[in-house]
């Protein structure tokens, strides 16, 4: 069993731009701004979307933040082909090819296109600003 001690609290993305990434997923996701401080000369900003807290923050002074890997496909699966954190998942309840069309609409790119995962189940990735990858996954 899981440790119950432990609850998930928040994804942290440093953006070039948090206040146009926040609004991204508020206008891609139905998701809300929730807080919007600055933290140590940088604004910080809580986005909430389903049950999650997304923290998005820029950059403080005197640091110097690589860019992202692009997510790429491979044979038969995608990576960003680094260490660390890969992509960030949704399970999303309603009719994905739908959400996928409407999103397309508004100018989303999909570095994965949406398709069958292993256990049968709609899957696809969505490229978020400052190199983020987004599963959305039919729930």
């Amino acid at each position: 069993m899981s440790n119950p001690a432990f609850q998930f609290d928040h994804i942290h993305i440093i953006s070039e731009n948090p206040h146009a990434s926040a609004q991204w997923y508020v206008e891609m996701f139905g998701a809300t701004i929730v807080r919007d401080t600055v933290a140590r000369a940088a604004p910080q900003i809580f986005v909430e979307l389903g049950g999650m807290t997304i923290l998005i923050r820029g950059r403080r002074p005197g640091e110097v933040p690589a860019p992202a890997r692009p997510i790429r496909a491979y044979s038969d699966f995608s990576s960003h082909n680094a260490w660390g954190t890969d992509h960030f998942g949704f399970l999303y309840n309603g009719d994905l090819t739908a959400l996928c069309d409407d999103l397309r609409a508004k100018g989303v790119r999909f570095p994965v296109e949406l398709k069958h995962g292993v256990g049968g189940s709609l899957l696809c990735y969505v490229a978020a600003p400052d190199g983020v990858s987004i599963e959305l996954m039919q729930g």
